[in-house]
């Protein structure tokens, strides 16, 4: 009689409103591999996506998908003894990157965009490429990096947004001394008003429509806050130096290319929606305004534990840790963004059976 398969609980993406915990086997790592007890999985805009719309972007589900990238635990054990990696035991952040390292983007030091990265909780390829939401995930030993002392996992699964924040602040370039206006106070939004904090700029404002994600911009350091639906606020600037377009949505993107100084830089990092969208392209010609993309990250992901590890007051975004077998009130809290910033997915609680 074979032996019974260990299994452990995941949350596993079906289609557009149809998310399960399910119980998926445990893997087994192979050569280059490490198995990794997650403990905490940060539910990211993108996963809110697949599970309202089935998708991101262009990238469509077509086959069940284990959800997450944003994951941290503890290193259980290697495929092979020479393996290099830290010890089992060891705290870690999960990179959620495989670049190709062939690709004329790779080539070029741009691994972020590289043309065939495997990404954790991606459905860009097919078959997809499975996430961290589960108790028990195997991912490259090459992926894995030790917490910084006095680090702990709870505030280090803000790793891999503070990386993203991270991406955009150096699109945008040299920050000291600017006022840089970030439109959009979601999690990502507010992770760019510390990194731009931390990169030196003088002045951050920040809109948005809700109240209570202005205040969770504050906590993350921003210096002026904003109703983006309130013309007549008296804390509209009349010009910024930078901007970071962090809403995903045409009109804040339009805020951008109006308020940015003549020859200014605005970065374009939430995701606007598939299709055209429509922008004031005018401004770019008679100001001559550079439009910048930003999109993941690479080597930004050891500066973003770095930054966690001296930072106590990065607390303040996590709102909230949900066991995982309550994953749906997890992804409802996650999408209210008048209760919440960033909610975290806990495996803490959920060995293997």
């Amino acid at each position: 009689m074979s032996a019974a398969v260990a299994v452990v609980p995941g949350c596993v993406i079906h289609a557009a409103g149809d998310l399960r915990v399910e119980d998926v086997p445990v893997p087994r790592p192979g050569p280059g591999e490490a198995l990794v007890a997650v403990r905490y999985g940060g539910v990211c805009g993108s996963d809110l996506h697949y599970w309202r719309h089935g998708g991101v972007g262009d990238f469509r589900l077509r086959e069940p998908m284990l959800l997450g990238h944003e994951v941290v635990g503890t290193v259980v054990a290697y495929g092979s003894p020479d393996t290099p990696g830290p010890a089992a035991g060891t705290s870690v952040a999960v990179h959620p990157a495989t670049p190709c390292g062939v690709c004329p983007e790779c080539a070029d030091g741009r691994r972020n965009v590289c043309r065939d990265t495997r990404y954790l909780g991606s459905a860009a390829r097919f078959p997809h490429v499975q996430g961290g939401f589960a108790a028990r995930i195997v991912v490259p030993a090459g992926q894995l990096r030790a917490l910084p002392a006095g680090l702990g996992m709870r505030r280090a699964a803000l790793a891999e947004p503070l990386s993203v924040a991270l991406h955009a602040v150096r699109r945008a370039g040299d920050l000291s001394g600017r006022h840089v206006l970030v439109t959009g106070a979601g999690p990502i939004g507010c992770l760019v008003v510390a990194a731009a904090k931390a990169a030196g700029a003088a002045h951050v404002t920040v809109t948005d429509l809700l109240p209570a994600a202005l205040e969770y911009a504050r906590a993350a350091g921003a210096d002026t806050l904003v109703r983006a639906d309130d013309p007549q606020d008296a804390n509209w600037p009349a010009e910024v130096d930078t901007a970071v377009e962090a809403s995903g949505v045409a009109a804040g993107l339009d805020t951008c290319l109006r308020l940015v100084r003549r020859g200014g830089v605005v970065v374009q990092l939430g995701m606007l929606p598939p299709g055209p969208s429509p922008f004031a392209g005018n401004l770019l010609v008679s100001r001559e305004i550079e439009l910048r993309g930003a999109f993941r990250f690479d080597g930004e992901f050891d500066g973003a534990l770095r930054l966690l590890a001296a930072e106590p007051a990065f607390d303040a975004l996590v709102s909230a840790a949900v066991p995982v077998r309550d994953a749906a009130s997890a992804f409802e809290l996650a999408a209210d963004r008048s209760r919440s910033c960033k909610v975290l997915l806990d495996f803490g609680a959920a060995p293997a059976a």
